[in-house]
């Protein structure tokens, strides 16, 4: 079957489609034959060697690839999955030898959940990674009915899936973003808006006096963002450690974890219509390269999605 993989760390054209051996799962796994993944930033991070030297990622054949949907082939012992169950799933261990980047993959079923339901693969692929960071996110703060959430980055992948999960919470989300997403993140739930063209912080304080009650930094703007907190609150950091504590606000580093069952309430959402699932484009297998090129670019609003 073929895999995108990385053999010597660079930018997009480092990536390569090749030939591997078809996994076999374990007990407690599934093998899932890939019907659409997606890309995302960890991907190129990934094979640029960010994560090289760390013992992590495997020397010689870094795999490529953490979200998909699809349906399961072959279910080890003491699965509940069946052949023919459409899922979605996260592969989240970088040392695995093999990532979602491939017409078929081997996961844990506790990272797999049955797929939406009426939802297209293509849509569903986009769901796993940023939905999980943004609900475990979301928890690690754990703000209150009425409470004040500033979302970053709120037109993105995690900042959108956020505002949507913080709204159906009954919190008050101020969403940061460029200033032609407004209606978009309004339409996702946020109250407030803040646009890049004012400085965050104050646009954030004129609009909730104070400051907000915490954030969920998905754009990393640390200090910007941290500012905007009301002394006590608390801070997400998506992705890195944070900025450092003060005015005695509680930081949160986010480490995604997969949770076959969080995803599942999610996937449920997704169906229900709670969740707004955005693809940008998508491309072949084959054009894995081309793919990570594009995201690199910027400019996108939803995820690329690779088809097997």
């Amino acid at each position: 079957m073929r895999a995108v993989v990385v053999e010597e760390f660079g930018g997009p054209e480092v990536l390569k489609v090749v030939d591997v051996p078809v996994p076999v799962p374990g007990p407690g796994q599934v093998r899932i034959r890939v019907s659409a993944t997606t890309v995302n930033p960890v991907d190129l991070a990934t094979a640029a060697g960010l994560f090289a030297g760390t013992g992590v990622v495997p020397a010689g054949r870094a795999a490529i690839g953490w979200d998909v949907a699809g349906v399961v082939e072959e279910a080890g012992a003491g699965v509940a999955f069946a052949p023919g169950d459409p899922v979605i799933g996260l592969r989240a261990r970088l040392a695995d030898p093999q990532g979602a980047w491939a017409e078929q993959i081997v996961l844990d079923a506790a990272a797999v959940a049955p797929a939406p339901a009426g939802i297209d693969p293509v849509a569903a692929a986009t769901l796993p990674l940023n939905a999980l960071t943004a609900l475990q996110a979301l928890d690690a703060l754990n703000l209150k009915t009425g409470q004040t959430l500033l979302v970053t980055g709120a037109a993105g992948g995690v900042g959108g899936f956020a505002v949507e999960l913080a709204a159906l919470r009954g919190l008050r989300v101020v969403a940061a973003a460029g200033e032609h997403d407004e209606e978009a993140v309004r339409g996702f739930g946020a109250e407030f808006f803040v646009p890049r063209t004012e400085i965050l912080a104050e646009g954030v304080r004129k609009r909730v006096p104070g400051g907000v009650d915490g954030v969920l930094d998905a754009a990393v703007l640390g200090y910007a963002a941290l500012d905007a907190v009301r002394d006590g609150g608390a801070f997400a950091a998506v992705i890195g450690n944070g900025p450092d504590n003060y005015r005695g606000i509680r930081i949160q580093p986010v480490r995604i974890a997969a949770d076959g069952t969080a995803l599942t309430g999610l996937s449920r959402l997704a169906a229900a219509g709670h969740l707004t699932l955005r693809v940008a484009e998508t491309l072949p297998l084959a054009e894995a390269a081309k793919a990570a090129a594009r995201f690199a670019a910027g400019g996108l609003r939803g995820r690329l999605v690779l088809v097997p």
